[in-house]
């Protein structure tokens, strides 16, 4: 195991301009005073470890799990191994988003809004978890997690009963057959030297070979999800400290992690070494500190912008002040383009750039490479918006709302007896008849999955009226799964991956499609190009998905050397 200063990082983002900031750290915060967590690693009669945990639910009812492992598939594997239904509303989904404060007198409310702001995340469960302050040293963990919303899973209630000046939080998408309770995070256990909660967005590519070492040496997991072995490894490490423990179990992980972890008196922030996904440090004007995977939800809480949590880094927060090191070795970053041109929100800025600007600037390399003669522009709302706007004012060409979105659909709907043809469809989106009848529409989206919603769009804007349809993407056709952290469908149920942009063009119905090519989308990110992964474009994957390609390790790298695009 190897920790070095992340200083080297500092500097290099200050020499290029980013947003990272050099000077000293130390800074006494307020304390956090000890808790105890409602969770456990344990051994049964036969010595096996078992983990358990106590969740606050809805009206701070407790209720007490300690579930056995049984032979699981990778959470993302599902997907790939076509053990699940494909989505209704066939979409990239991001997979998860996290927070923290620490220092905040109302940290499980900050945290909550938050989490808000975040929850364009993910949609499917939502937690929080705060370290109790004072001398409440008999009390269990606060916990609040639950499945559904934010607005749905906290109240005036439960949020009464997180205590404490420190939280950490947790909105979370999970892949289809997932979402069940005890897979909510965040995840908190206790073992012998400590107790310790966990929030994870990414996904770990070694999660069946590490779950697999764990329970050969007696591990018992509690949850199918893969964030769980990394406090397995943080309680089987023989290291002193918990920063030490910590540093010991996240350079055994492979794949993309942005972590936010809380114990008795700490809150710790974490990016892999490739830095997949975004992870942000801000302050309050209190002092108190703020983790959070984008800016947006610093915005809301009117917490100011520090920098980007650097790749491979480990930042401590506690009474001392902060702390940061590096995990061992360092690796190039490869960022995730689609943060910029779906996840994310438009008013963020992730990995120091802009969100609106660059998909902005995406409408307007489509307008250019791919012009068409038409009467307007329009959007498929909300991930469409800003890249039509871009198209539109690089072709002068008027953009009008020629679909409106409805906000209030629920998860849960019922359809009529007699079938409504592209039901779910209509459901979200309604046609502006006023605005599409007798034009020739350009229509913009973010990306193209199946293809399945892209050829109901373009049959819904026909029966209102337009004479032509004209579809721009503004990203380059996906043709390979994602696995560090994105719910993608196995590369054979993508329609980028089986057709041409011609006959794509023709399954969905359009009169013409262009895509933003490639090696325009890499222009646009010019210097910085080489450090985002667009693997879901081109194929070429940083981290080998060593759980997919093959089961055992020793195999795995040879196999994806011999064959660097068979990703399924």
């Amino acid at each position: 195991m190897f920790v070095q200063s992340c200083r080297t990082h500092m500097e290099a983002a200050a020499a290029t301009g980013g947003a990272g900031r050099s000077g000293s750290f130390a800074r006494t915060l307020p304390v956090v005073t000890p808790l105890k967590f409602p969770g456990a690693f344990g051994r049964n009669s036969r010595g096996s470890m078992f983990f358990s945990r106590a969740v606050h639910h809805g009206g701070g009812q407790r209720k007490k799990m300690t579930v056995a492992a049984g032979a699981e598939l990778h959470p993302m594997e599902r997907q790939w191994h076509g053990g699940a239904e494909p989505p209704e509303d066939d979409v990239l989904r991001e997979e998860c988003g996290v927070a923290g404060l620490y220092g905040e007198p109302e940290a499980a409310r900050l945290c909550c809004l938050a989490l808000h702001a975040l929850q364009h995340r993910g949609q499917e469960g939502a937690g929080i978890v705060t370290a109790p302050a004072g001398d409440n040293d008999s009390g269990a963990l606060n916990s609040v997690t639950g499945l559904g919303l934010v607005s749905e899973v906290f109240n005036e209630t439960n949020l009464g009963l997180l205590v404490g000046n420190s939280a950490i939080g947790h909105v979370r998408y999970a892949t289809s057959g997932a979402s069940v309770q005890h897979n909510v995070q965040p995840f908190v256990a206790s073992y012998r030297f400590g107790s310790v909660a966990v929030a994870h967005n990414g996904n770990l590519v070694n999660y069946k070979h590490l779950r697999s070492e764990l329970e050969s040496r007696g591990s018992i997991f509690s949850t199918t999800s893969d964030t769980e072995v990394i406090l397995h490894l943080i309680a089987q490490s023989k290291a002193a400290s918990f920063v030490l423990k910590l540093v010991e179990a996240l350079e055994q992980l492979q794949g993309a992690f942005s972590l936010v972890f809380l114990t008795k008196n700490k809150l710790v922030g974490a990016r892999d070494p490739h830095g997949f996904r975004p992870l942000v440090m801000g302050r309050r004007a209190n002092g108190a500190v703020v983790f959070a995977s984008e800016t947006c939800a610093l915005d809301l809480i009117e917490a100011s912008y520090e920098r980007e949590v650097f790749p491979g880094e480990i930042i401590v927060v506690d009474e001392s002040g902060i702390s940061t090191m590096c995990m061992m070795p360092q690796k190039p970053r490869k960022a995730c383009v689609f943060e910029h041109i779906y996840f994310s929100l438009p008013s963020s800025v992730v990995f120091g750039r802009s969100v609106y600007d660059s998909r902005f600037s995406f409408g307007q390399i489509l307008a250019q490479e791919s012009p068409v003669e038409c009467d307007l522009v329009t959007a498929v709302p909300d991930s469409g918006m800003v890249a039509a706007l871009g198209y539109a004012s690089k072709a002068n060409v008027p953009f009008q709302q020629g679909l409106i979105r409805s906000h209030y659909v629920g998860r849960t709907f019922i359809e009529p007896s007699q079938k409504i043809r592209d039901f779910g469809v209509k459901l979200k989106l309604s046609p502006v008849e006023a605005v599409l009848k007798g034009k020739r529409v350009v229509v913009v989206d973010d990306s193209i999955v199946r293809g399945t919603t892209s050829s109901k769009i373009v049959r819904m804007i026909r029966e209102a009226g337009a004479t032509e349809v004209h579809v721009r993407i503004a990203c380059p056709p996906i043709i390979g799964s994602c696995y560090y952290g994105v719910d993608t469908p196995r590369k054979e149920e993508l329609i980028s991956h089986r057709l041409s942009v011609e006959d794509t063009c023709k399954f969905i119905g359009a009169d013409s499609l262009a895509f933003l090519p490639l090696h325009s989308l890499r222009g646009m990110l010019r210097d910085e190009a080489p450090s985002f992964c667009d693997a879901c474009f081109s194929h070429a994957y940083p981290v080998p998905p060593l759980d997919i390609l093959n089961p055992e390790p020793k195999n795995a790298e040879e196999d994806i050397l011999n064959e660097p695009v068979c990703v399924s």
